[in-house]
Order: structure tokens, then C-alpha cells, then sequence
């Protein structure tokens, strides 16, 4: 197959494709990609498809027909080879979308780029026809604006930016070659930069030893908003952040964390895959249940990479750490959901809010039971394996030789590594939702942390379990504790507060409800147009809280072995918790 891109009216933002196809039959399938990897959730790209048209080599329509929301079937006959034109709308800017406009045109190729599946592994070519000014960051070698792929798998899997304002400077670590690419509004810091992403860069490797790549592009899209995404490709990644004057100030935590999870990705999720996904079907949903390896363990792993390598310091991964237990202890449907569940519903609606308690997040609660997994390894070890060991065996077993995981195979590999069974844990957190409370506390009690809480200082939701937020002047119910005051007298999801014991609420509610404490209350309230009475009784008890972690003043010595194993100290540098917070 070959492509060829053109963008003649960039402010209407439609690209051009022309891609010259062969088939041997007469009757041949295309498909346009229903989802993009790194987000396993239908995308329907081809809602973005206008001008869709069939034509034989010498220019003649060829008869074509729809048969699915994504697929055509074209009716070329005994024409081997035939061309499809089509405009694809490019109006989203995030890490995972397909953009232009007259500064740059920015393409995620499993957006919008058509395929037969019968071509599907051969070579493809892809020609673009931009402006002279204009510089390519891409992961696959281009030369005069054209490229090659291996096959659509790697297309599929390499995006790319094209402007003139790209910036680009490079490190190396082991011989490979680290490319980091600016694009938008934007003053690098190169030396800050080059520093801390050689740190991180270099704990990663030395975790596994090797890395799956001969080179690595980071492709940042810098943004004048605020805006934080990231998205995972074998040989780079795209990250969209902003507003561009904080980056790398007050939002820089935030850069390098997404940048540390997207390049562990390299490893987690684009060598050791589920099974499920091996290979790739990019026509229609990849349902798999292990979400909470593939986002969970990168969500630990990407900021504990951080910690270890120097470039955090324990005050900012507890931060980091702390932000994870507040949306676990937040999110009621623990209760209701597994995370194997909730990782299978991704497909459903795994990245929108959902129903109320419904299910639960495979990015923080893998992440905390990747923690949990990680103490427990150190425990059987006597401090001396965790986690990093498994997932180092995963890559070599599986990862390296193109073969994909499952749960089994992740459960084999812990109790390898440990020398205890784990079947507990998988029946009860994985796939079962019983609290592990209990366990979080004395998991970080074993490396010298104590997880402790108090009352939130919004009293509204500390002491009538509603979180609440002003909206249009008014101030609406945003969630509800359940079995909390608020919930007992009849407050619903949606609820507009107007007054409370006969005093109107302007956006001030949390302060009348702490001035009316210790009084039952009396709350005037507007649901869908109608006005009504609710009587909140009077309770004693705190709801929403906040957790967070602090070290143990005086940790044992028990506590600075496994401390020191948990962060993998190198000899000559281990201490005293505290010492190393302050």
C-alpha cells in the first residue's frame, strides 16, 4: 500500500488521502481503524471520513458499498490494483488524535489511515506533501517527506508531527539514542530536561537490562491551556501538555511523570502484552482483563522509577502516592466492581465518570495493588527481589520473544520470584472487591510509612458526605458518600442548594454548613425544576476524608532493610527515612 497525504486547505483542517491498493480478488475488504492502542475504548474514526471514493488505475469510479460502521467492500473486479481517495477531518489535539491546521499537521496514522487486510504485513510507503519549511519528527526513517513501514502494525504505531516550529535535541543512554522533540509555544530547558530524563531513562534500563528499540522519540506537543495526556508507542510517544510557561515550572512534576509511565510503556504493554491483544485487531473491541498490568503496574512503576532514580525526592512521590489513595478511599465502587472487571469495561465506558459506585479505575487501584505486590515479594525475600524481578522475567519470557501474557503467567511469575502463592490475592483484590485497608497499612508499615487520615476541610463533605461545586452561580450535589447524612435525607446526584436553615447559599454552602454543626438542617433544595424540603440529621460521624502517608519518626531496623530493598538503595547510600524526607 502507499499513502499519499496532502493538505491544500489547512484551515479547513481535512487531509487528503490517496492510497494505491492491490488485491487479488474481486471483492475487496477495507477497514478503517475502530480504536487506537494505549486507549482500549472504541474511537469510531471513521465518523472524521468525507469524500470517500473508488477508482480503478486509469482514473474510472469503481463500485464500492458500506457494510459496516468502519468497513467497505469494493467491487474492483479483475482490477488488481485500484486507488481510494477520502478527506479525513483533523480538528483534535491530544497525544492519541490526528490535528492540522495552517502551523502543523500532526498525525496518529491508526486515526485515519485505511487498510486492506490482506496487504496488511507488507511494506508500506507513506509520501507527504507539505510546506519546504516545514521539519518531520517521526519515529520511522523519513527522507524528502516519505517514509516506510513494515507492515501496518508499525504504521499503525508510529505517529508523527510536521511544522516548522519543531525543537529537538537528544541523550544517550547505553548507546541508544533518546530524541525529544518541542512542538507549540514553548522555551525548552534543555539542560533540566536532558538531566532528569537520563536519570529516569537510565534506572529503566537498568531494571531490564536492555531496551526493546534501537531509538526513541519523545514528541511533546506543548499547549497555550492546561492540558495533560499521554499516549504509549513502541518506538515513542506523543504527550500533550500545557499551558506552556508552567511546563517547566509549576507543572513540571506533572511532565516528567507522564514521560517516566509513557516510556515504561516500552516495555509494559508494547512488548509484554495481554494475550488478548496479540495481535492487534484494530476492526473492533480487544477485551482483556488485565488492564491492571498493562496501566496499573506502569502507573507505579513510572513514578517509583522516578524516586529511585534521584530525579523525585520522597516528599514528591509521597505526594504523587497519596493523590493514588484518595481516589481509591473516593471511589465506592470498590465495593461493587473487581478490577478485572473494570479493565474488561473499559470497552464500555472505562474513561468516562459512569454511573455513580459502579466500577473502579484500572490506573489507580493497579496501581496500588502493584504496590502491595511489590512489598509482598520484598517481604518473602527478605528484601533482597520485588516487583522490578518480575516484570524483568515477563519481558524476557514473553515480551522479547513476541508472545503474550496471561493472568496465569503474571501469577507464575510473582510466586516464582517470591516462593509463596498469591492465589489469595487474585481471588480476593483482582478479581473479588474485598477492602484492602488492612493491607495497604501494613504493606507500608513494613517499609516505614504510616497511612493515617482526618476530616476533609470541606465540611459539607466531611460531615453531610457531599461534595459539592458551584456551577452557573449555583451550587450543585457532585457526589454523595453513601449512607452519609446528606444521602439519609433524601439528596440526590444533580441537586441545586439553595438555602440552608432559611439562609441563602451562594456558593458558600460548606461555611454555613460548619456555622450549623451541631443543628439538624434544614435544606431548600431544586431538582429538575421543582423546588422541595430535605431534614439532614445531625451526625457525629466524619465521611470523605483525606488519606495520607507520613514516615515513621523512628522506623525499626527491620523498617530500613525493607525501606532500603523497596527503593533499591545501592550500597554506601542508605539511611534513616526521615532523614532522607527532610
Amino acid at each position: 500500500m502507499k499513502y499519499s497525504l496532502t493538505i491544500p486547505t489547512p484551515q479547513q483542517q481535512y487531509i487528503h488521502f490517496e492510497v494505491e491498493i492491490s488485491s487479488e480478488k474481486e471483492q475487496t475488504e477495507l477497514i478503517f481503524p475502530a480504536w487506537r492502542p494505549g486507549r482500549y475504548q472504541l474511537g469510531d474514526f471513521a465518523k472524521n471520513v468525507n469524500h470517500f471514493q473508488v477508482f480503478t488505475k486509469d482514473g474510472k469510479p469503481c463500485p464500492f458499498k458500506k457494510t459496516n460502521k468502519n468497513i467497505w467492500i469494493v467491487e474492483n473486479g479483475s482490477n488488481k490494483q485500484f486507488v481510494v481517495k477520502y478527506s479525513y477531518y483533523a480538528n483534535e489535539l491530544n497525544a492519541g488524535s490526528t490535528f492540522l491546521d495552517g502551523s502543523q499537521l500532526y498525525v496518529n496514522p491508526v486515526n485515519c489511515f485505511i487498510f486492506n487486510p490482506d496487504q496488511y504485513e507488507e511494506e508500506i510507503t507513506v509520501q507527504l506533501d507539505i510546506p519546504s519549511d516545514w521539519k518531520v519528527a517521526n519515529p520511522l526513517k523519513t527522507s524528502n517527506n516519505t517514509f516506510k513501514a513494515e507492515g501496518f502494525d508499525e504504521l499503525a504505531d508510529s505517529p508523527f508531527i510536521c511544522s516548522a516550529d519543531l525543537q529537538m535535541s537528544t541523550y544517550e543512554v547505553k548507546g541508544i539514542t533518546f530524541y525529544l522533540w518541542f512542538n507549540g509555544i514553548v522555551k525548552p530547558d534543555w539542560d533540566l530536561v536532558i538531566r532528569d530524563f537520563t536519570k529516569f531513562t537510565e534506572k529503566q534500563l537498568e531494571m531490564f537490562l536492555e531496551f526493546p528499540v534501537d531509538e526513541y522519540h519523545f514528541l511533546f506537543q506543548i499547549l497555550p491551556y492546561k492540558t495533560y495526556h499521554g499516549v504509549e508507542h513502541e518506538k515513542c510517544t506523543v504527550i500533550t501538555i500545557g499551558p506552556s510557561y508552567d511546563v517547566f515550572k509549576d507543572y513540571y512534576t506533572e511532565f516528567l511523570g507522564v514521560s517516566s509511565h509513557e516510556l515504561y510503556h516500552t516495555w509494559n504493554v508494547k512488548s509484554i502484552r495481554p494475550a488478548d491483544m496479540m495481535p492487534y485487531d484494530f476492526s473492533k473491541e480487544n477485551f482483556s482483563e488485565l488492564g491492571y498490568i498493562a496501566e496499573g503496574v506502569t502507573t507505579y512503576m513510572g513514578d517509583l522509577m522516578l524516586y529511585k532514580s534521584g530525579v523525585f525526592g520522597l516528599k514528591q512521590y509521597i505526594k504523587e502516592m497519596n493523590a493514588q489513595l484518595q481516589r481509591h478511599f473516593d471511589n465506592f465502587g470498590r465495593f461493587n466492581y473487581s478490577v478485572a472487571q473494570s479493565s474488561w469495561d473499559t470497552w464500555l465506558d472505562g474513561y468516562e465518570a459512569g454511573a455513580p459506585g459502579r466500577k473502579v479505575s484500572i490506573y489507580t487501584e493497579g496501581c496500588l495493588l502493584a504496590f502491595i505486590v511489590d512489598v509482598l515479594i520484598l517481604r518473602s525475600t527478605k528484601n533482597k527481589k520485588n516487583l522490578d524481578n518480575v516484570m524483568r522475567s515477563l519481558y524476557f519470557d514473553f515480551g522479547k520473544e513476541g508472545k503474550g501474557i496471561t493472568e496465569k503467567d503474571y501469577q507464575n511469575a510473582i510466586e516464582n520470584v517470591s516462593g509463596i502463592s498469591f492465589q489469595w490475592f487474585f481471588d480476593d483484590y483482582i478479581h473479588g472487591t474485598k477492602a484492602y485497608n488492612s493491607l495497604l497499612v501494613e504493606c507500608f508499615e513494613y517499609i516505614g510509612f504510616e497511612l493515617e487520615h482526618e476530616p476533609v476541610k470541606d465540611a459539607a463533605a466531611a460531615y453531610l458526605g457531599a461534595k459539592t461545586l458551584v456551577k452557573d452561580g449555583k451550587t450543585v450535589v457532585h457526589a454523595l458518600y453513601p449512607g452519609g447524612a446528606m444521602d439519609i435525607g433524601g439528596a440526590m446526584i444533580g441537586d441545586k442548594i439553595l438555602s440552608i436553615n432559611n439562609v441563602s447559599v451562594n456558593g458558600d454552602f460548606p461555611n454555613w454548613v460548619d456555622y450549623f454543626m451541631e443543628d439538624e438542617k434544614e435544606l431548600v433544595l431544586e431538582r429538575n425544576g421543582k423546588v422541595m424540603n430535605i431534614i439532614v440529621p445531625h451526625t457525629n460521624r466524619p465521611y470523605y476524608q483525606r488519606y495520607y502517608l507520613n514516615v515513621v519518626e523512628e522506623p525499626d531496623k527491620n523498617q530500613i532493610n525493607a525501606f532500603d530493598g523497596w527503593r533499591s538503595a545501592p550500597l554506601g547510600d542508605r539511611g534513616h527515612p526521615k532523614i532522607i524526607l527532610d
